[in-house]
């Protein structure tokens, strides 16, 4: 991305920590946020009162956000008073006010097109943690103070794009870049339908110039990106021809119809990102001459992602613990990392490789805690502070550790 690539989304990010009167109904019913001297700057005391046009929304660390569409009002109520002025940022009820707690973070996000995104993630979590480095801003420890950036156009170029983008989604803005288009491409390849996950994995490996032995870190980065850009690209052409067809039935709409449409297109989305991150993962092993077992059965009929040599290696009693590998893979961690500590319980010792930027530190000490290994490709690594990268393994740290495993057991007996 460019610098100053936040810009082309947003004038201005102001964000607080909300105190309980501002989080608690039951508390205090003033629906105005505290502080705003900041928010001058973004919406400007020209007029008495504005109503501006916002999307709410409450974001934590599982994948049910809340939403709802409303408006913030900007006004001073003290307009007709000769010498004072005293600035407000009214809200309304809705199910994401209705969810703010206390501590949570507030994001005044002032959208380019003048509307509003107002964003309230949960204290501590990932996501929280992400948007503090997506604006490179942060509350201070003022709950009654407002912290704002008012010049998007001095963000650094930002080497993390990939990240970046993940976190502009997460919030619903799309970043997708229309110099990318490989529409044409795709539709000669697959006609009008999408092919199976691997195939398509593999289409888009082999459109990259990339080089998993020399460099992995970047070469599965490239590969996962490569393919979650076409597979933008092929559902927008999907989708805009299945809406041009329509759904009627005669002169009746087909709702059961549309509705079956828009799970399927989730659904989809949702088992498409993991199951082509384990398939490029695959095809990285396959470089380096990696033997493993895929989604093998351990205790109490669990299924890690790869266990390393093999799970028959596993269920040998006899061969040392330490020496097998337990690699559970998720393109995002969130809660789901503790999933990992269920499997294998073999391996005392577990790793997940993750392409999950700016996790918060509390996050990672208690991964530490809980004797986890958090494997992320070099680049994300800048997402990280120095104490937790010092901490983190690479993709290539993570080949080697198995490559030295991989050694002993072609040494054992019958290995």
């Amino acid at each position: 991305m460019e610098a100053g690539y936040l810009n082309q989304y947003f004038k201005a990010v102001a964000v607080k920590r909300l105190s309980a009167v501002e989080a608690d109904a039951a508390v205090s019913n003033q629906h105005e946020y505290n502080g705003v001297s900041m928010l001058k700057k973004m919406f400007g005391t020209d007029e008495q009162k504005i109503n501006i046009p916002t999307h709410f929304l409450y974001v934590t660390d599982d994948d049910n956000a809340v939403s709802a569409d409303g408006e913030l009002t900007w006004y001073d109520a003290r307009y007709n008073h000769p010498t004072r002025t005293e600035w407000r940022l009214y809200y309304p009820t809705n199910a994401v006010t209705e969810s703010a707690i206390a501590e949570d973070s507030l994001f005044i996000c002032l959208k380019a097109d003048g509307t509003v995104l107002a964003i309230i993630a949960r204290k501590d979590s990932i996501i929280e943690n992400q948007l503090f480095w997506l604006f490179d801003v942060r509350p201070d420890e003022n709950p009654n103070q407002f912290v704002a950036k008012t010049d998007m156009t001095s963000q650094p170029s930002d080497k993390v794009s990939f990240t970046a983008r993940m976190i502009l989604y997460a919030i619903g803005v799309d970043a997708h870049d229309d110099k990318e288009d490989y529409t044409d491409m795709l539709v000669e390849k697959f006609g009008n339908a999408f092919p199976s996950t691997r195939e398509f994995s593999k289409f888009a490996r082999d459109t990259v110039e990339a080089d998993p032995v020399n460099d992995p870190d970047g070469a599965l980065l490239q590969w996962y990106d490569r393919e979650e850009k076409m597979f933008k690209c092929m559902e927008r052409y999907l989708i805009q021809e299945r809406l041009m067809t329509g759904f009627k039935t005669g002169d009746e709409v087909d709702v059961d119809a549309f509705i079956k449409f828009s799970l399927s297109v989730n659904n989809r989305r949702k088992s498409r990102a993991g199951l082509s991150f384990e398939n490029h993962l695959e095809a990285l092993f396959a470089e380096h001459s990696i033997r493993y077992s895929h989604t093998p059965t351990t205790e109490n009929n669990s299924k890690p992602d790869f266990i390393f040599p093999s799970i028959e290696h596993y269920r040998d009693t006899n061969y040392p613990a330490v020496q097998l590998t337990m690699l559970g893979a998720k393109t995002t961690a969130k809660d789901r990392w503790r999933q990992v500590l269920e499997e294998a319980d073999r391996i005392e010792r577990k790793h997940l490789i993750t392409l999950e930027g700016a996790i918060s530190e509390n996050q990672t000490n208690e991964m530490i805690s809980r004797k986890l290994q958090l494997v992320v490709p070099k680049e994300i690594h800048a997402t990280y502070s120095e104490k937790q990268q010092s901490w983190l393994y690479s993709v290539e740290d993570f080949l080697g550790l198995v490559k030295e495993r991989q050694l002993f057991a072609d040494r054992y007996p019958n290995g």
